[in-house]
């Protein structure tokens, strides 16, 4: 359990790949609590480009400069779960639009009645992250498109490279089955 003092958060996503807005989100939670959990966690509804320790060890990559940062991997777990274990008393989430309201606010609902003590924490993001997604940026590098201002410049060769990759091996995988 953490220290009753210290008002812990937890910012969780898939961060396949993290984006500017996922950083924007997390250096912002990082001024509003003592202490900020980045958890990193699969989404049943999603094919990663990255494992989780893959994910894990771009995040560290890009929050050094934070010492109210801890990274962690969600798995296998209710979010709620993991937030009454390590004692924090918020869930905090970025909201782009709209459409990210419905799907959050159904989400913090359904986790205040798994865990009492902790309140969902909604930060909109900023407007020049309002498009942004990992999703987006995996399909502009899948075909070759500038994604420097869209993720970290400290990781950007690893995404480009393995999302390249992926593209890759995609395209033989085509070339494959065509014969």
């Amino acid at each position: 359990m953490t220290n009753p003092t210290r008002r812990v958060a937890v910012c969780p996503g898939s961060f396949d790949p993290i984006t500017m807005g996922h950083l924007d989100i997390i250096s912002r939670a990082t001024k509003l609590f003592d202490k900020v959990i980045v958890l990193v966690s699969t989404n049943p509804d999603k094919h990663p480009a990255f494992t989780l320790t893959e994910r894990l060890l771009l995040i560290q990559e890009v929050v050094q400069q934070y010492d109210n940062i801890v990274i962690d991997i969600l798995d296998e777990e209710l979010l709620a779960d993991y937030v009454r274990r390590v004692g924090a008393v918020a869930i905090v989430k970025g909201l782009r639009a709209v459409s990210d309201f419905e799907y959050e606010f159904q989400m913090a609902l359904a986790n205040k009645k798994l865990c009492l003590d902790a309140e969902t924490v909604f930060l909109t993001t900023a407007a020049e992250n309002m498009y942004l997604s990992s999703s987006v940026v995996k399909q502009i590098a899948r075909f070759g498109g500038d994604i420097s201002g869209f993720v970290p410049a400290e990781v950007l060769p690893v995404i480009q490279c393995r999302l390249r990759k992926t593209e890759t091996n995609i395209e033989n995988n085509e070339k494959g089955r065509r014969v």
